[in-house]
Parts: C-alpha cells; sequence; structure tokens
C-alpha cells in the first residue's frame, strides 16, 4: 500500500502542476452519460493519459478525461469515463480516481451509472436513486495495508450513501417532474452480462439493479469522508427478466435517450448540493 499511496500523490502533483481549479464537488459520469459535460461552464481538461502512471478507460463510450469547471456556481470536476475492475485494472487503480478528485478538493462524490433492472417494476429509461448496495461480488477496494492517511482500517459503511444528499435527489427529481425510482444496486465484476439464475439470486438478495461498477468506489469514497450519492439509469431489464439478448450498444442507446432529462436532474441536484456545502 506504500506504493498506491506513492503513486495516488505522484498523480496528485501532476494534476497540481497542470490545472489550478479546485472543485467542492465530483462527479463520474457512467456509460452514455458523457454528453453531460457539455452542460458544464469547463475551464480547464485534463487527459488520463496525461496524468503520470494514472489508468485509461478502454470502454467504447467513455472519453477519458477530467473535466473542470462550473455548473451554476459550483466548482467541480467531472470523470468522463471511469476506470472499471473488469478491464483487467486492480482496485487499487479502480479507486484512483475517486482518491485523486477527494484531494483535489472535492467533498461530495456524485456517482451515475447505466446498470440492468432487477425489480421488474422498472423499466428501461428509469432513474434509481441509490439508496444502498451489495458489493459481496469484487473484492473490496480496501484489502490490503491501510493507508492511515487516506482513512482507518475498519470504516463504517451503515451509511454509505449520504441520507441528506439522498433527500436532496429527491427533492430535484419531484421539482422537474422527473419521475424517480428508489432502491440497492449491486455490483457484479463483468464484463460479462450476468445469466438468468443470477439475477434470481440477486432479486433474492435484495437488489434492484445490478452493474458492473460504482459500489467499490463509493467504498473507497466512504473510507477517505467523502460524501456520496448516486442515481443509476435502467439501460435495459436484466437477464431472465429481458426477453432478448444483452448489448451494450443498448445500455448507450437507453441512455442516450433520457440523457436530457438525466442532465436536467444532475444539474438541479448540484446546484442544490452547492447551497449546502
Amino acid at each position: 500500500m506504500e506504493k498506491a499511496y506513492e503513486r495516488l500523490m505522484s498523480c496528485f502533483q501532476c494534476y497540481k502542476k497542470k490545472v489550478t481549479f479546485k472543485p467542492k464537488a465530483a462527479l463520474v459520469l457512467g456509460s452514455g452519460l458523457g454528453d453531460y459535460g457539455e452542460t458544464i461552464q469547463v475551464e480547464a481538461v485534463l487527459d488520463y493519459s496525461d496524468i503520470d502512471g494514472f489508468p485509461v478507460s478502454t470502454v467504447p463510450g467513455h472519453k477519458g478525461r477530467f473535466l473542470f469547471g462550473y455548473v451554476g456556481r459550483v466548482p467541480i470536476v467531472a470523470m468522463q469515463g471511469r476506470i472499471h475492475y473488469y478491464e483487467g485494472y486492480s482496485m487499487e487503480e479502480v479507486l484512483l480516481p475517486i482518491r485523486l478528485m477527494k484531494l483535489m478538493g472535492a467533498e461530495v462524490l456524485f456517482l451515475t451509472n447505466a446498470s440492468g433492472g432487477v425489480n421488474e417494476s422498472f423499466a428501461p429509461g428509469d432513474f434509481m436513486l441509490i439508496k444502498d448496495q451489495i458489493s459481496d461480488f469484487v473484492p473490496s477496494p480496501l484489502i490490503g495495508e491501510n493507508i492511515d492517511e487516506l482513512g482507518e482500517r475498519f470504516p463504517d459503511m451503515s451509511h454509505i450513501y449520504d441520507e441528506d444528499l439522498q433527500q436532496i435527489i429527491r427533492d430535484s427529481a419531484q421539482r422537474l417532474g422527473i419521475p424517480l425510482q428508489e432502491g440497492t444496486y449491486l455490483q457484479f465484476s463483468g464484463p460479462n452480462y450476468e445469466s438468468p439464475a443470477e439475477i434470481r439470486m440477486s432479486r433474492i438478495l435484495g437488489a434492484d439493479a445490478v452493474g458492473m461498477s460504482t459500489a467499490c468506489e463509493a467504498i473507497g469514497a466512504n473510507h477517505m469522508g467523502l460524501r456520496v450519492c448516486g442515481i443509476s439509469c435502467i439501460s435495459n431489464m436484466a437477464a431472465g427478466i429481458s426477453a432478448h439478448p444483452l448489448n451494450h450498444h443498448e445500455v448507450q442507446e437507453t441512455a442516450e435517450r433520457v440523457a436530457p432529462l438525466f442532465k436536467k436532474l444532475v444539474t438541479e441536484t448540484i446546484l442544490q448540493i452547492g447551497k449546502i456545502y
């Protein structure tokens, strides 16, 4: 873990040499949702490839860069493309961007993703407020020697998703007239989609949506003291619920279809968060 901390600090020093902008909120844009960057008043751009030792996103639709700028008057940093465990990166590498954004100055982490619906009352294109999560199917990003500079050895996960931030998202959705589902998100490793039996298991465990990211990021963010909230775009119904084979194109297509509503909801939420933090 000493090497992990050294790598993190090296990335942080590289950021400080290239960008002077200090964000208050961090936003992770999931599959098909990267166009939200057009909504931001961009002040600076930093490609992942321009940060020494930083992992590079390899997923189609993920641009692989940090955007620094304003939503209203709120200074934010947005990830256009996250790092996934299934890309072959270690959990330490997956968590590196989240830790780096905290060092940049972020106090709040807003996670978004595209997911498969497990709750049969959901439909493709729905937004789900993430109230809780199940991360047992991927390694904890905190395995190994603890980095005491970042957080304690055994961090509490009773309230992974901040309840005050959840209420801000609810209020924002209601104000805009945007329907909002609520539920528990379960992270599988990917990159394969789940089998029908795995989806039945997920339902038994209490999951409402499944995906290949987010939960590990939320754990790492909590470890560092970031306040976390999240919205999942239900891009398709999961295997065994959906009558046809799953594919990444469908994920992107659905996310792009609901992008206008997503942009409105994220913007309103950030503006309201900015009034508090």
